[in-house]
């Protein structure tokens, strides 16, 4: 909603101007589906997401079942004892926690991974339709894949299966 009401009001403030000013749309989900590159990077990512997945996983259950045998031993123990179960329980959450933000978090490996895989391919469409645009002398390109702010645009304005030409993959 808000994007639309900047957009409206965008429109307004540069309406004079607006009028020789040209815009196009791309969809970044179609261009990305024809890109078989980023469909191999998605793939090594999800590949590698599940192998860490399923590292932290175990973690888990390993602090589950540390968990599950001090209750039932709860009983048989000393205080002692119990406290150093207690803290075993404790510390395998922990390294669960912490091998997960490694992983997963802001700054974490897959982030990393992701930058790494899809940059070059983010900046060569870039590159593509930034030089389509200098050719033709387009204003403003948006994405019909991201704006819900569109509610209907002409297949006229697309440009889509052009940068998909410009990246070499025709359809």
């Amino acid at each position: 909603m808000k994007k639309l009401i900047l957009l409206c009001s965008l429109l307004m403030a540069f309406g004079v101007r607006a009028a020789a000013q040209k815009f196009v749309l791309v969809d970044m989900e179609y261009i990305l589906k024809n890109i078989p590159a980023y469909e191999r990077a998605n793939e090594q990512l999800n590949q590698v997401s599940k192998k860490w997945q399923a590292e932290v996983e175990a973690l888990s259950v390993e602090a589950q079942t540390l968990y599950k045998n001090y209750q039932s031993e709860a009983v048989f123990l000393s205080e002692e004892q119990k406290n150093q179960r207690v803290e075993a329980v404790v510390n395998k959450e922990k390294e669960a926690a912490e091998l997960k933000k490694k992983y997963f978090g802001p700054e974490g490996e897959l982030f990393k991974k992701r930058e790494s895989l899809m940059a070059p391919i983010q900046d060569e469409i870039y590159n593509a339709v930034k030089d389509i645009c200098d050719n033709k002398g387009y204003s403003l390109v948006l994405d019909r894949a991201s704006d819900a702010g569109i509610i209907f645009a002409s297949p006229k304005i697309d440009i889509s299966n052009e940068v998909l030409t410009k990246l070499g993959y025709s359809n």
